[in-house]
């Protein structure tokens, strides 16, 4: 499993590090890439050296896509067309593609929730039932598509992640060790 995080200019931190964090315990191979620049600023200005740029990745070498939320940040994954057409080309060929936060708005602009059932912040619920079933679980998985809500869920959000992509006793083995209650 290879799974890709784009870093865009104002990434909600907790939710980037969480899920990061997490999936690098489990042994699952993770790239972190600046749309732009490395280092990448956070909303509350934490300042992260991304693996690589945007630029250098292609779709077809990685299983999943996590989309961090965090504002400007969502905003600015759904300005980047690279970003749009990333999350349409892994959706056409039946990868991994997950987003917390205000994220799954960019999973509305590419058109991938037609028909889906997902979550997002409350901000978001109004865009998301726009093309989506909303569902008010902190975490949804919808086939290959797995929304979550916000800061507060990013725990349970990479563990989920962990539980799909490399099995539960191994998400088990990491919930003790970081002692979560989700």
């Amino acid at each position: 499993m290879k799974v890709l995080i784009p870093l865009a200019e104002g990434f909600e931190e907790v939710e980037f590090v969480t899920v990061l964090d997490i999936l690098r315990r489990a042994e699952i191979e993770v790239v972190t890439a600046a749309l732009i620049k490395s280092p990448v600023e956070g909303a509350h200005k934490l300042k992260v050296m991304a693996d690589t740029t945007l630029d250098q990745v292609h779709a077809a070498d990685f299983d999943a896509l996590v989309l961090p939320g965090g504002f400007p940040g969502f905003v600015n994954l759904g300005n980047d067309r690279r970003v749009v057409s990333l999350v349409k080309e892994m959706d056409r060929a039946g990868k991994w593609i997950a987003a917390i936060c205000g994220a799954p708005s960019v999973l509305v602009l590419a058109g991938v929730l037609k028909g889906r059932t997902a979550t997002v912040n409350p901000a978001g619920i109004e865009q998301v039932s726009s093309c989506a079933t909303y569902s008010p679980q902190r975490v949804v998985v919808d086939g290959r598509l797995v929304t979550s809500q916000a800061v507060g869920t990013a725990l349970e959000f990479a563990l989920r992640l962990v539980e799909l992509w490399a099995g539960r006793e191994r998400a088990k083995k990491i919930q003790a060790a970081v002692l979560a209650r989700v």
